[in-house]
């Protein structure tokens, strides 16, 4: 499937305030490559909500680009807050290949801890089927489903541009960030 200039959507939720908040925007951008936005998508989830995979499996394939995604990458496994994404069941359930790309090796237990810590028990059995983050050069973390280690390689640098994080990602992020506090700020 690795074509030059995949359509991916990229998935990120937007900064929140847990005292203050409560459901968080999730912003959706479809890219051709790593230069063509295609289209922004908007939703909200509810913050540490229950069931982000089935959430994120409906509403992706509500979207009008849906049939000619070719992949989807995730900021983490994680939405809005502590709602856990299964890789493997979001891939099974869009027949597509599923990446999550984090900056920092995310195999340690913090998110099991703050499961743990928020009475979420019954989440940990998706961190233990969420396959291991690899490095993948510039400080770069991806886990991946619905594909091989190569692919992912292969649509990760095809949706890098000039920053780290791949375009459709780093442009959820911004746009995400601008919705909640008017203009995007920090390092993308």
């Amino acid at each position: 499937m690795t074509a030059r200039r995949p359509h991916v959507l990229g998935i990120d939720d937007a900064p929140f305030e847990r005292e203050r908040d409560k459901v968080v925007p999730i912003v959706g951008v479809m890219m051709e490559g790593a230069t063509l936005v295609e289209g922004v998508a908007i939703t909200r989830f509810p913050i540490d909500g229950a069931g982000a995979t089935d959430f994120l499996a409906g509403w992706i394939q509500t979207l009008r680009w849906r049939p000619s995604l070719q992949a989807v990458v995730l900021g983490g496994i994680t939405l809005a807050g502590l709602g856990v994404v299964d890789l493997v069941a979001l891939s099974e359930q869009l027949a597509l290949p599923v990446l999550a790309v984090t900056r920092r090796d995310t195999a340690g237990s913090e998110l099991a801890d703050a499961l743990q810590a928020a009475g979420l028990e019954d989440r940990l059995a998706i961190l233990e089927r969420t396959p291991p983050a690899e490095p993948m050069g510039k400080g770069l973390y991806v886990a991946w489903a619905g594909t091989d280690a190569f692919e992912a390689r292969q649509l990760v640098q095809a949706m890098l541009h000039k920053a780290r994080l791949p375009e459709p990602l780093r442009i959820a992020h911004l746009i995400g960030a601008a919705l909640v506090r008017g203009q995007s700020r920090g390092r993308v």
